[in-house]
């Protein structure tokens, strides 16, 4: 056993809660350290498909993982007083249905002997207890060893909806891409893949009702999404507790359903001045002055809920650009014979017309702020409503009585700060600078200036976003952690302790140095956060 004076101090600082990522709700822990040789884990009755394959995927992971702190990472061995004896799992509902209100609490005690017992109430609660057991065993020499035992955790997450918005259309994702993403997010116990999936740029993913969308607007054969690769991706990503929601952004960011049917589009690819038609190229928008883009969308609405399970369904509506309409034959011809009318009360329609019938199919509608915001339209009182444009926009959603998803881009857009993409703007910068640390998405609070509670029961909780005009599978790891981790814990623990203590960056920043050591040795390339010699010196790179 090899222990330096610098280390025993240290190890005598840090509880074993360090390592575990989102911190839980509530822990009580000892003073002992227990030995583990081999993770044994055991369902304790019946306990469904999702945990029996739980169970495998994770005593396989910790039996095989040797993570080692970065923090401590000069303790070669501590000293046990207790052997591990595997871990019991139990669930009180084998019920695997997964939405906005399902129960993800568990308990999970660890003796300094013996056997460690995990009870939750529903499966997935017993896949985010199987995620902490992980991150509390640590390599202990020739063995590994969970320190500070015993150990009592109980534990749940403090918002239901805690997201991630990755985007395949600006560049391709392969569905392997995706996976990794998924189990990136389970080990941070984030639970919504919000897939921004089309756009103006590409059309991958397949279509039965429409085939031409995806051949004619995917980048290319290979770069696409079939519905058998989507079911597979949706129960890879039940299996880890992780919903996928959908978006089909109408009835803007749509230029490449022209390259299908021309004849329902205005604007198409405006040049040189795209900028007055779209926020950015190509411009093209579905034409709301005819009713057979209702028909259109009405249909891919059918086809794509059938095919994704959740019952939300993300249908966009921001960023519309009146001037393409206003300057459109069909929307002027129309107007022309109905003179009461005019461009936002065509929109107000169209989008009721199309949330109608989304309602219809016993699905939820997620939307863009500017559906709300920009628009004379009026959305019914169950639709979820993603806050994006500034913090503001979050009271001022859930004091309209409406739910909201905090995604604000000052705090939680993941592309923000990496320059203009647009090839002749040597000068330029992304609109959204500057770079989000995981210190600043860290610092944010989605319940800030709301006093209300029963308006901030009306916040679900967060999405990170990242947009894809300047990122693919090459660059997507370090893009998202271990940024998107900083918002999962806040997300997950909420901003403060037990105590009512707002948790600092400062505080957190050692836990967070683990968990993006931990990622790395799991194949997540996540980005450094500062050079090694801070992470072993904690404190010690800060600010005066």
């Amino acid at each position: 056993m090899k222990i330096t004076a610098s280390a025993i101090g240290l190890l005598a600082a840090i509880p074993s809660v360090l390592g575990v990522w989102p911190i839980p709700r509530t822990l009580k822990e000892g003073s002992s350290n227990s030995e583990v040789w081999w993770v044994d884990i055991k369902p304790s009755g019946t306990v469904g498909p999702i945990v029996d394959n739980a169970i495998v995927r994770y005593q396989d992971l910790i039996n095989k993982e040797s993570f080692q702190s970065p923090v401590t990472w000069d303790v070669t061995q501590v000293s046990t007083s207790g052997s591990f004896g595997g871990v019991s799992v139990s669930v009180e509902s084998t019920d695997e249905t997964l939405n906005l209100d399902t129960d993800e609490s568990y308990t999970l005690d660890v003796p300094v002997s013996g056997q460690a017992t995990l009870k939750a109430k529903t499966p997935y609660g017993a896949l985010r207890g199987l995620e902490t057991l992980s991150q509390l065993v640590v390599t202990n020499g020739a063995s590994k060893a969970i320190r500070n035992t015993p150990i009592h955790i109980e534990d749940s997450p403090f918002f239901p909806h805690r997201g991630l918005q990755i985007d395949t259309s600006r560049n391709y994702l392969p569905v392997s891409t995706l996976k990794r993403t998924i189990d990136a997010m389970s080990y941070n116990k984030m639970n919504v893949l919000h897939w921004h999936i089309v756009d103006a740029q590409s059309w991958p993913i397949e279509s039965k009702t429409f085939p031409d969308l995806q051949k004619n607007g995917a980048y290319s054969a290979k770069e696409t999404y079939s519905h058998a690769e989507v079911r597979d991706l949706i129960q890879y990503a039940k299996e880890r507790g992780v919903r996928i929601i959908p978006e089909f952004d109408v009835p803007g960011h749509t230029y490449i359903v022209g390259k299908a049917r021309p004849d329902l589009m205005s604007c198409m690819d405006i040049q040189p001045n795209w900028d007055q038609y779209a926020a950015e190229p190509p411009s093209g928008q579905l034409n709301i002055a005819k009713p057979e883009t209702i028909e259109f969308t009405n249909k891919l609405v059918k086809e794509y809920t059938g095919l994704f399970t959740d019952n939300v369904f993300h249908l966009g509506g921001d960023e519309v650009n009146r001037k393409c309409w206003k300057e459109d034959p069909d929307v002027q011809k129309y107007l022309a014979a109905h003179p009461g009318e005019d461009v936002e009360s065509l929109l107000a329609s169209w989008y009721s017309k199309v949330h109608e019938y989304l309602g219809s199919l016993n699905r939820t509608a997620y939307t863009w702020e500017e559906t709300l915001f920009h628009s004379t339209y009026e959305p019914p009182k169950d639709t979820i409503v993603q806050t994006w444009i500034d913090e503001q926009s979050i009271p001022k959603t859930v004091a309209k009585g409406y739910r909201s998803v905090a995604s604000p881009a000052n705090y939680y857009y993941l592309d923000c700060g990496h320059g203009a993409w647009l090839s002749n703007w040597a000068a330029g910068n992304s609109w959204c600078d500057p770079f989000k640390t995981w210190m600043k998405i860290y610092s944010f609070d989605p319940l800030a200036n709301i006093t209300d509670p029963a308006q901030q029961k009306l916040v679900l909780g967060g999405e990170a976003l990242l947009w894809a005009e300047q990122s693919d599978e090459t660059v997507l790891d370090s893009r998202l952690w271990p940024r998107a981790a900083a918002m999962a814990e806040t997300t997950w623990s909420g901003k403060k302790d037990a105590t009512g203590h707002v948790r600092t960056t400062e505080e957190v920043a050692s836990r967070l140095h683990e968990q993006r050591f931990r990622l790395v040795g799991r194949g997540i390339s996540a980005e450094p956060m500062q050079p090694v010699w801070c992470v072993r010196n904690p404190g010690h790179c800060n600010l005066p």
